[in-house]
């Protein structure tokens, strides 16, 4: 067809190779801008992950705790014990396992709203490796009715192209939703990039504070024995000299002060704004913790009290924050994967083995145990297992 022939012209042909395509432009440092926020993601991620604890830890605990969720691959009948795709998962590429794969994942997703998977091989069944790239150095080409055509990845100035317009697209794109950008997702991170500029700056306040010897500043007022109150030239500058030299800084700690006749010492105490720092960025901690979904009393931040104790927040956690994010990623992973093998598959997390939600489960299956009025075929449907060969009741 004619789109099809216009099409082919804006996107070179992926070349065919059974080594990440990338492979040779990441052993160069360097690193890209998005176009769909006006805070570049290096730098966010630099201010909201490596320079900001709660951030941090934020962002480590929901790729960790999703990580570690087993995953079980089936389709309408049965669990697949030994299946291509289910290896695939779990040895994705010689340098990752499957968690150390799905960490990344998970990470490039809360740290930039975006999450790029590339499939090495695949051209007669399923991919012989999986690589997670990078999302600050992947951009969308669009087309000329606006669904993507390829994906360009650039460090340095290298650049390589994957075209996506075949049946089985190299390139696997998993986004958050973003109401005001049709190609690229919204990040947590960027939703909580105000209080992190508050907590930070609130640290380095801490840190200003710690080198004056944990004490607000004074005034030396000069009082002549003519009632001047001004200095010469030499000597402001010589005591200027002498204070920043032997009464500034940490390592001045409780140094005494000798001042000569006519200057008199006014320390200032913290005014009510000075006390409060405190609090605000303890409220800027917990802005940083609701943007990514993580319950305050989880990152041990003092002054919450929603959840009554520890394991209701975590389940909380799991419930709200981790399932509903792996879940999305492995539904996307598998309806990408299927077409490489021709097959419907179904990748999700086996609940039945995460911890935090085994009271709620035991309940579950309590309960449609006892329930008498259901079918053996609907107990399954309904517990989520696939049904028995023959079984026409949870069809």
């Amino acid at each position: 067809m004619i789109m099809d022939f216009f099409r082919r012209g804006q996107a070179e042909a992926a070349p065919e190779t059974k080594a990440s395509a990338t492979g040779p432009v990441v052993a160069f440092q360097g690193a890209g801008r998005v176009a769909w926020t006006p805070r570049d993601t290096v730098s966010m991620t630099r201010a909201g992950f490596s320079g900001n604890p709660v951030g941090f830890r934020c962002v480590k605990m929901i790729a960790e705790a999703a990580a570690s969720l087993p995953l079980i691959l089936q389709d309408r009948v049965q669990h697949f014990d030994v299946h291509p795709v289910k290896e695939l998962v779990q040895h994705p590429n010689p340098m990752q396992g499957r968690a150390e794969l799905f960490e990344a994942l998970y990470a490039q997703l809360l740290l930039t709203g975006n999450g790029y998977v590339e499939a090495v091989g695949g051209e007669t069944g399923a991919p012989v490796e999986l690589h997670v790239l990078r999302s600050d150095r992947m951009a969308l080409v669009p087309g000329a009715d606006g669904w993507p055509v390829a994906y360009d990845y650039s460090v340095n100035g290298r650049k390589h192209r994957f075209d996506v317009t075949g049946a089985t697209p190299p390139i696997c794109h998993i986004r958050s939703f973003h109401p005001q950008d049709d190609h690229y997702g919204f990040s947590p991170m960027q939703a909580a990039a105000q209080a992190v500029d508050v907590h930070n700056s609130a640290s380095r306040w801490s840190k200003a504070l710690l080198d004056n010897a944990a004490r607000p500043s004074g005034a030396i007022v000069y009082r002549g024995a003519d009632g001047q109150g001004t200095l010469a030239p030499d000597q402001y500058d010589r005591l200027v000299s002498e204070m920043e030299s032997y009464h500034q800084g940490a390592r001045n700690a409780g140094r005494p002060m000798l001042l000569e006749g006519g200057l008199d010492w006014k320390p200032m105490g913290f005014s009510p704004s000075d006390m409060e720092f405190q609090k605000t960025k303890e409220s800027a901690a917990r802005e940083i913790a609701l943007a990514f979904g993580v319950p305050p009393m989880m990152l041990g931040l003092p002054g919450d009290a929603t959840y009554a104790n520890y394991q209701e927040a975590n389940r909380a956690f799991y419930r709200l924050t981790v399932l509903p994010l792996v879940n999305k990623v492995t539904a996307r992973v598998a309806e990408w994967l299927s077409g490489y093998v021709g097959e419907r598959l179904d990748l999700r997390p086996d609940l039945d083995q995460v911890p935090a939600l085994s009271a709620e489960r035991d309940a579950q299956w309590r309960r449609v145990a006892d329930a008498d009025f259901l079918t053996m075929g609907e107990k399954r449907k309904l517990l989520g297992l696939p049904a028995l060969e023959g079984d026409q009741d949870a069809g």
